[in-house]
C-alpha cells in the first residue's frame, strides 16, 4: 500500500462520522492497526481495546473494516472491546490467498479471537461476511457468544443471465474499479453518511492496488451452496438485521425472514435503508444490536 492509499485509509478508519455518532456519545479511542500473520498472509485489524466483552466485526466483500465507524464508538461507548477486520483481499490485509470464501473468512475470525486471548465474541457480518460469522459458530461455538447479520448474503439468488454478463463485463476492464464504486455507491438507497465521499475515495485507492481486483472478482463468482447448508444448523443466539431497499436482493423483508424463521429469531428491518443499515441509519440498528450484545454477553 502506497503512502497516499495508507493516509487515506488511516484517516478514514479513525475519524468519527458525523451523522453516525448521536450527541452525547464520545468517539472510541484512535484506531491503532495491528496484524495477525497466518500461513498465507496477514490480516489487519483494528483493535479499541479494553476488557469488555469482545465483538469481533467483518465487512462485506468489495469493502473495507470502516465500514463500522458508525457503530464502532457507539459499541465501545457501551463497554465492548470492538475490533475489525479487513477480510482477505481487502484493506490492509494481504491480497492474495489461496481461498477467499466466507468459510475460510470465518476460520480467519477464530484465529483473531484466539490470537487475542479474548473470546467468546460475538460476530458482526456483513453481506457474504454474514456467511464468515455463521461459519465461525458453526465450527467453534465454544468460541462465539452470538451472531450478527447484517443486510445477510447467505444463499445463491436465481441465476440470471444478465447478471452474470454484467459482472463478466463489469470485470473485464480497466474500469472495473469504476464499476464496482458505481454498485457500491447503489447500496445506499436511503441517505449517505456524512463522510461518504471519503470513504468511497479510500475503498477505490485501495481496491487499485495490485491483486485486489482480481480477488473481489473471485470472491463475487463464489456459491454460496456451502454456506446455505449450514444455516439451520445455527447453535448460536443470532440477529437479523436487513434494509428494506436492498438492492442484492428480489424482496430483501422476504429473505430477512426466511433466514430470522431457519435461525429462530425475528428479523430487524430497517424500513428505507440498503444494504448497510449500520451506515445509513445506525440510530436504528443500534438499539437492537445493544439489546442482543447485552443479553448473549451476560455473566
Amino acid at each position: 500500500m502506497n503512502t497516499w492509499n495508507r493516509w487515506m485509509l488511516g484517516a478514514l478508519v479513525a475519524a468519527s462520522p458525523v451523522v453516525a455518532t448521536p450527541a452525547g456519545v464520545s468517539s472510541a479511542p484512535p484506531a491503532t492497526t495491528r496484524y495477525l500473520t497466518l500461513g498465507e498472509g496477514r490480516l489487519a485489524y483494528d483493535d479499541t481495546g479494553g476488557s469488555g466483552p469482545l465483538v469481533v466485526a467483518i465487512p462485506g466483500m468489495g469493502d473495507l473494516r470502516s465500514e463500522y465507524r458508525a457503530l464502532r464508538p457507539l459499541l465501545w461507548q457501551a463497554g465492548y472491546r470492538v475490533v475489525t477486520l479487513d477480510v482477505r483481499g481487502h484493506g490492509e490485509t494481504s491480497a492474495r490467498w489461496s481461498d477467499y470464501s466466507a468459510h475460510a473468512v470465518g476460520r480467519d475470525a477464530l484465529a483473531l479471537i484466539e490470537h487475542l486471548g479474548a473470546g467468546p465474541a460475538v460476530i458482526l457480518g456483513n453481506s457474504f461476511a454474514a456467511g464468515s460469522a455463521l461459519w465461525a459458530a458453526h465450527d467453534a461455538p465454544d468460541r462465539v457468544r452470538g451472531v450478527v447479520l447484517l443486510g445477510p448474503i447467505v444463499r445463491d439468488g436465481p441465476p440470471s443471465w444478465l447478471a452474470r454478463m454484467a459482472v463478466a463485463v463489469g470485470f473485464g476492464g480497466p474500469w472495473r474499479v469504476a464499476f464496482w464504486m458505481a454498485y457500491w455507491n447503489s447500496l445506499f438507497p436511503a441517505r449517505q453518511p456524512a463522510d461518504h465521499a471519503a470513504a468511497k475515495a479510500a475503498l477505490a485507492a485501495n481496491l487499485r492496488e495490485p491483486g485486489r481486483m482480481e480477488a473481489l472478482r473471485t470472491m463475487v463468482g463464489l456459491s454460496k451452496a456451502d454456506t446455505e447448508a449450514i444455516v439451520a444448523r445455527g447453535r448460536v443466539p443470532a440477529l437479523v438485521v436487513m434494509g428494506s431497499r436492498d438492492p442484492d436482493f428480489p424482496d430483501a423483508v422476504a429473505e430477512a425472514h426466511w433466514l430470522g424463521a431457519v435461525l429462530g429469531t425475528d428479523p430487524v428491518i430497517v424500513d428505507g435503508a440498503g444494504h448497510y443499515p449500520h451506515l445509513e441509519m445506525p440510530e436504528r440498528v443500534a438499539p437492537p444490536l445493544l439489546a442482543f450484545l447485552s443479553r448473549v454477553c451476560a455473566p
